[in-house]
This record gives structure tokens, sequence and C-alpha cells, in this order.
């Protein structure tokens, strides 16, 4: 790195990869000293790129907040890292993130060497990801209103609109988003209900921000909380297995939504609600360790008449 305006370039990068670096720290990485370190500090300012200067013991050196700097400079694993991104953000259910995505990918390939603008365009043209077709949209502003809401712990007003097609007023404390099983959702406490529950994005009508703050729940999951929900929801069918695995094996197997998993002994029980046993059946029949049904004794039927589907298809192929 022996260019000088090759170490400016790298100094600038680092100021924009980190919140604060010494002077110590970015002098060892750029292998120059001190002094001219401030030189290339200098340079920076004079090209209009504010550089802060915060002094003490944790001090060091960073860019002002907010300011908007010129076209990013991204290494190769970024640039791929954006690329797959953006592929995820297609699939997520809000009307606005295609057109918004191709977009980005556009700005971003007229500003990158011919090299990494084929990888990123084969990134986007070539790879598929295993996400959830969306089932419902929502509102790409009430998300980002959500979000914002959640990490500032402030409260928001909903018109809300049931499954049954009623509206109602909710003044929630949003606790956090997921997205699962095609769908955007977002748990809080709810004042009316006086309880956590969760409200799916595409039912929203409008959210407001309320001039008022909460106390989030510390260590707050808001996938857990939406699996577990869905996986409780009482169905014409309860189910109990008996996985012959750990707790942890069984967990890596089965997907949040399927059920609720608990150890017993050197074991797990799983406890699903299910309108379809043939669903259940499939399901069960992809895990890679034995079990046993505890019930009900009509799955056991439905299971073994899959095996033999399963069987005959072997023997077809």
């Amino acid at each position: 790195m022996a260019n000088p305006t090759t170490r400016v370039l790298a100094l600038l990068e680092l100021l924009q990869t980190h919140e604060l670096m010494s002077g110590a720290e970015l002098a060892r990485r750029l292998e120059i000293d001190p002094r001219t370190l401030r030189r290339y500090i200098n340079t920076l300012e004079s090209l209009g790129i504010p550089v802060m200067t915060e002094r003490g013991r944790d001090g060091g050196y960073r860019l002002i907040h907010g300011f908007k700097l010129p076209p990013m400079m991204f290494t190769n694993d970024e640039a791929l890292a954006l690329g797959l991104g953006l592929v995820a953000a297609r699939s997520l259910g809000l009307a606005a993130t295609t057109p918004a995505s191709n977009s980005a990918l556009s700005k971003l390939e007229r500003v990158m060497p011919e090299k990494l603008r084929q990888r990123m365009r084969a990134v986007g043209e070539t790879v598929s990801l295993d996400i959830a077709k969306a089932t419902s949209s929502g509102d790409p502003e009430i998300l980002a209103l959500l979000s914002a809401a959640t990490r500032d712990q402030q409260s928001v007003r909903l018109h809300y609109l049931s499954p049954q097609q009623v509206q109602t007023d909710r003044k929630i404390d949003p606790y956090g988003l997921a997205y699962l099983n095609g769908s955007w959702y977002v748990v809080a406490h709810c004042h009316l209900r006086k309880d956590t529950r969760s409200f799916r994005l595409d039912r929203i009508q409008s959210a407001d921000l309320l001039p008022m703050s909460f106390g989030k729940p510390a260590d707050f999951d808001a996938m857990r909380y939406i699996s577990s929900a869905i996986a409780t929801i009482p169905r014409m069918h309860q189910v109990k297995v008996l996985l012959h695995t750990d707790l942890a094996s069984a967990h890596a197997a089965i997907f949040s939504a399927f059920g609720m998993l608990e150890p017993i002994d050197d074991n797990t029980i799983l406890t699903i609600q299910a309108d379809d046993l043939g669903w259940v059946a499939r399901e069960l029949a992809r895990l890679p360790f034995s079990f046993a049904i505890q019930e009900p004794a009509a799955l056991k039927e439905v299971l073994a008449h899959h095996a033999r589907e399963l069987l005959k298809i072997g023997r077809l192929g």
C-alpha cells in the first residue's frame, strides 16, 4: 500500500466501516506514522469529508453522523452480502421491496468495477433463496415506523382490521417484528387486551406514533413468540410424538411453527396442533431420527400409509 492516494482511500474505507478508531490503530492498519496519518486526515477534510476528532483515553477519529458520503467502497465479500440481501428482500412480501431492490442493485452496479459488477449481477440473476413465499403483504412505511418505535420504545396507535374484518383502534407498545410463513408480524403489549398480542402487518390500516414511551421486556424474542403462538393454536387434532433425540437436535431438524418441543430425559416431546394428519405424517417422515407416536392412534395408520406410498414410488423408480 505504498501509494499515498491508496492509503487515503483506505483510511476513508476504515472510517466508513468503523464507528470510532484510535489514531494508533489507524496508523497501524495503514502502516504509517501518526504525523502522516494527520496529513491524510487533512486531505479527507480538504475533499469536504468531515472527520471528527474525539480526545481522551477512548478517543479517536470518526465521520460526522449523517454525512452523505460519495459512492461507498465495498470489498468483494461485502458486495456479495449486499447482493444476497437484495435477493432476499424480493421475497419478503412488501410490495415496494422488489422495485426498490432492483433499483438499489442498479445503483451499486453503476459505481463498481467491471469484475465486481459481474459478481453482483450473477448473484441477482442466478441465486434463489428458500424463503416462504409471501401470503400477505404490508406497507413498508408502516414496517419502518414500527421498527423505529420498537427501537425507541415509543407507543403506537393502530387502526387494525381483524380476521373477521372488524376494524378496531389499538394502542400498542411494540416489542419486536418477525417474518414467518410468508407474513410480517409485530408483537406488542396491547392496551385494549392488557396482554401481549401479535398483529399481522397486512391487516394494519394505518399507524401513528404516540408521545408516550414504555419499558420493553428484557431479551424479548419476537420470532419465538410468534412461532409459539402459531404452534399452539387449537386445531382438530392434538398430536404428541416422542422424539428419540435431544432437544438441541430436535430444534435443528424441526421448523419452529411445527410444534412445541420439551425435553424428557434424553428424548424430546413434540406437541402439535393440526387439522391435517397427512401433513403431520409427511413432516415426521422427513426427520433424521426415530420417533414414537403417543397420540392420536389415527396418526399411526396415516403414517403407515405414507410409508407404503413412499416404498411404492421407490420400487417404480
